[in-house]
C-alpha cells in the first residue's frame, strides 16, 4: 500500500439549474392556479379599466364613421342666410327677391328659402286648445328646398307646382310624431284652415329646424296665411371648391346696402364642432378608464404582496433547494404579468363585444381599431410588470432560513 501518495478528493460544485421559458411560465402560474378566485378578483380591476377604454374608443370610432358617412351623403357645401340685426338691435328682414339674387352667384348650383309664419299654429284638429300647439312651427317653403338641402321623404311626396297654391302641407319628422301622424292624406288644422298632409320628411341632418315644422307652399302661405313673401332663411348649395368664396359674397349679394345685417353660416361647421366636442368627451372617458386601470394595477401589487407573505415557506424551500434570487424574482414577476394579462385580454374582449353590440343597436358600422386592443393589452402587461416588480424583488431578498422559519 502506497501511503506516500495523496488520494485526490473530487470536489463537486452545485450549479443552479436554469429554468426554461416553459418552466418559468409553469412556476409563475402556480399561484394563479392555486388561488383562482383571488386571481379573478384581482384581474377584474384591470379588466374593467381596459373594457372601459376599448369600449369608449370603439364606440367613438363607430360614431365617427357613421358621422363621416352621413356628412358625405349630405355634403359640406351648403350655406344658410338668415336675418341679422340692425344698428338698434332689431331683426333686419331679408329682401323679397333674396333667393333670385343668390341664384345669380356663379358657383351657386341651387338655392331655396323658407319663410316663418309666426301667427299660424298647427293642431291635430280644430278642437285642440289654442295653447296646445306642441311647439310646431309653420314655414312657407320653396319648391326647390328638397334638392338644395338634401331632404328625403319618409312618406308621400314633396309639394309640386300645383299643390303649392292649395292647402297642402309636408310635415317634418318631429312634427309628424308630435301630431301622431304616420300616413299621408290626413287633415290637420293649420292657421284656421284644414290642410291635407301630402308628405312626411325623414330627419334632416343639416337643417334640424325643419324637423319640427309644417311646410306649406309659398303661394298658399300668401293667400291663406297672410305671408308677406319675405324669406327668413335661405339655403344655397354651391360648388365644393368655391364654398368659402360664395360665403364671402352672400351677404353683400342679399343686402348690398347693409351686408352687415345678414348672417351667413355653414351647417356642416356646426356638425364638425359637435364632433370635436364628442372627441373631447371621449378623451375624458378614456382618462377615466386609465384611472380605473391604475387602480387595478394597485390591486395587482397588493395581491402580489399578500401572496409573498403567505408563501414565505415556499420561497424558503425553493431557495434551500438551490433556486437563485433571480429565479424567485422572475417567478413572481411572471405571475404578476400573467395576472394583469388575464385581466387585459378579458377586458379587451368584453369592451369590444359591448361596443359592437351598441354600434349595431344604433345602426352604425362596427369599427374596432386594432391599435386600441393592442395598446390596451400592452398597457396591462406594462402595469403588471411595474406592479409586480417591488413584490418580486422583496421575495428574492428573503433569506432561506428566515423564510422557512416564517419570520
Amino acid at each position: 500500500m502506497n501511503t506516500g501518495r495523496l488520494t485526490p478528493v473530487l470536489a463537486t460544485r452545485l450549479v443552479p439549474r436554469r429554468l426554461s421559458p416553459a418552466d418559468t411560465l409553469r412556476v409563475g402560474s402556480a399561484g394563479l392556479r392555486v388561488r383562482p378566485t383571488r386571481a379573478l378578483l384581482s384581474a377584474l380591476g384591470i379588466a374593467i379599466g381596459i373594457a372601459a377604454m376599448v369600449a369608449v374608443v370603439t364606440i367613438s370610432s363607430s360614431s365617427q364613421a357613421a358621422f363621416n358617412a352621413q356628412l358625405a351623403s349630405v355634403g359640406t357645401n351648403l350655406l344658410t342666410v338668415t336675418p341679422g340685426q340692425d344698428f338698434i338691435g332689431n331683426s333686419a328682414p331679408l329682401p323679397v327677391d333674396s333667393v333670385h339674387m343668390v341664384e345669380r352667384i356663379g358657383p351657386v348650383k341651387s338655392a331655396a328659402a323658407t319663410g316663418s309664419l309666426t301667427n299660424a299654429k298647427v293642431y291635430r284638429s280644430d278642437h285642440i286648445p289654442v295653447e296646445a300647439s306642441g311647439g310646431i312651427g309653420v314655414l312657407a317653403a320653396g319648391l326647390g328646398l328638397p334638392s338644395t338641402v338634401g331632404l328625403k321623404m319618409a312618406a308621400g311626396t314633396w309639394l309640386n307646382a300645383a299643390q303649392e297654391r292649395y292647402p297642402a302641407v309636408v310635415l317634418g319628422a318631429t312634427a309628424a310624431r308630435t301630431l301622431g301622424i304616420d300616413r299621408i292624406g290626413t287633415q290637420i288644422w293649420l292657421g284656421n284652415h284644414w290642410f291635407t298632409v301630402t308628405g312626411i320628411l325623414q330627419p334632416t341632418v343639416l337643417a334640424p329646424e325643419l324637423d319640427a315644422s309644417a311646410l306649406v307652399g309659398w303661394d298658399a302661405a300668401k293667400t291663406m296665411l297672410s305671408f308677406d313673401g319675405r324669406p327668413t332663411e335661405i339655403y344655397a348649395r354651391s360648388t365644393d371648391s368655391q364654398v368659402v368664396q360664395v360665403s364671402n359674397v352672400l351677404a353683400p349679394t342679399v343686402n348690398p346696402q347693409n351686408p352687415s345685417q345678414v348672417k351667413v353660416s355653414r351647417p356642416s361647421d356646426a356638425l364638425s364642432a359637435k364632433k370635436a366636442a364628442n372627441n373631447a368627451f371621449t378623451g375624458l372617458l378614456v382618462g377615466i378608464g386609465g384611472i380605473a386601470l391604475l387602480v387595478g394595477g394597485v390591486g395587482v401589487a397588493n395581491t402580489m404582496v399578500i401572496a409573498i407573505l403567505e408563501r414565505r415557506s415556499e420561497i424558503g424551500l425553493r431557495r434551500a433547494l438551490g433556486a437563485t434570487r433571480a429565479q424567485i424574482r422572475t417567478q413572481f414577476l411572471v405571475e404578476s404579468v400573467m395576472l394583469s394579462a388575464l385581466g387585459g385580454a378579458s377586458g379587451a374582449v368584453l369592451g369590444a363585444a359591448v361596443s359592437a353590440a351598441y354600434a349595431i343597436h344604433q345602426g352604425w358600422q362596427v369599427v374596432i381599431p386594432p391599435w386600441a386592443l393592442g395598446i390596451g393589452v400592452s398597457a396591462t402587461i406594462a402595469i403588471g410588470a411595474f406592479a409586480g416588480l417591488w413584490p418580486a424583488i422583496r421575495a428574492a431578498r428573503l433569506a432561506p432560513r428566515e423564510a422557512l422559519a416564517g419570520q
